[in-house]
């Protein structure tokens, strides 16, 4: 399966999917000028990997910031997981969040609320 690496700038995450070697990350900021357009290659990646997904999915958001409109993509995001997890795949969500930043901690955990998929929280320190 194709690869999609997206490189992050100040305004859009840094995107890696790639199945053959089992990383699959978001990570950075969020707030792309056209969200629909920067989430859709990855949604639809997402839908192709799902088909015939790892025995194991660990899907590692890492994100400083995200505004209104990205959130409602991250979400769609999670929800194809939950599809694969409902279809019986073993899926793993971490949230990885500075420990100094409760927006984004708050942010995991209403995520977690929503979809019916294995959820971890993870802080780090910024040194």
């Amino acid at each position: 399966m194709r690869v999609l690496k997206i490189q992050g700038s100040d305004d859009t995450p840094k995107v890696i999917l790639d199945a053959d070697s089992n990383t699959f990350e978001i990570s950075g900021r969020s707030l792309p000028e056209d969200v629909v357009a920067f989430y859709d290659p990855i949604l639809e990646w997402i839908g192709e990997y799902s088909q015939a997904p790892l025995d194991k999915t660990v899907f590692n958001f890492k994100l400083e910031y995200f505004n209104t409109a990205s959130s409602k993509l991250l979400l769609d995001v999670l929800l194809k997981l939950e599809d694969m997890y409902d279809a019986g795949h073993d899926v793993l969500v971490k949230w990885h969040y500075p420990d100094d930043d409760e927006d984004m901690q708050e942010a995991g955990e209403e995520y977690a609320d929503i979809v019916e998929v294995p959820f971890e929280q993870v802080s780090y320190s910024i040194d």
